[in-house]
């Protein structure tokens, strides 16, 4: 190729925007703003049971790590969680308390897992899963297990206004 048909070929721009996101669309790269801090998108975990799917994203700033659950269910559902340590085994009890608070199961199950980013090693497994909701219906405490791991967390409910997604990639 000579240096005029470099100058004046019409090459596509390779520079095109990220495409906006949603809550069901954030992709390991992207930055959450959430409660005045700025948020990188370090993981992904995409959960399916049976024709039901939804996802779970690490946020990390500095060293702070918090969990971004979404969810459709009949509306979209947001919460954040952090890690806690709970004692726990299965089959999963009816009632936990927790800091003086009582929590309820609300839901139990199986879901095959997809993985992205620091959560990739994840790919194909699958965790059984339990979900508690206390008397207020204000917070939440969710176990997934791992082999013989059990995982607790700690969440509440936000709305969708609360955060803002800047797309880090294509």
């Amino acid at each position: 190729m000579g240096l005029f048909s470099r100058i004046f070929s019409k090459k596509k721009n390779d520079t095109a925007a990220p495409q906006e996101r949603t809550v069901l669309s954030i992709k390991v790269g992207d930055i959450i703003t959430y409660d005045l801090r700025d948020f990188e998108v370090v993981g992904k975990i995409t959960y399916r049971d049976g024709s039901y799917e939804w996802y779970s994203y690490q946020l990390l700033e500095g060293n702070d790590t918090i969990w971004l659950a979404a969810e459709m269910d009949d509306e979209l559902e947001l919460g954040i969680y952090r890690k806690v340590q709970i004692p726990i085994q299965k089959p999963y009890p009816k009632e936990i308390t927790y800091e003086n608070s009582k929590y309820y199961l609300e839901e139990t199950g199986s879901a095959r897992v997809t993985g992205e980013g620091r959560s990739a090693s994840l790919n194909g497994s699958e965790t059984h899963y339990a979900e508690y909701m206390d008397e207020s219906e204000q917070s939440y405490l969710s176990f997934e297990s791992w082999g013989t791991e059990i995982e607790a967390s700690y969440g509440y409910s936000i709305e969708a206004y609360e955060i803002k997604i800047l797309a880090g990639s294509k």
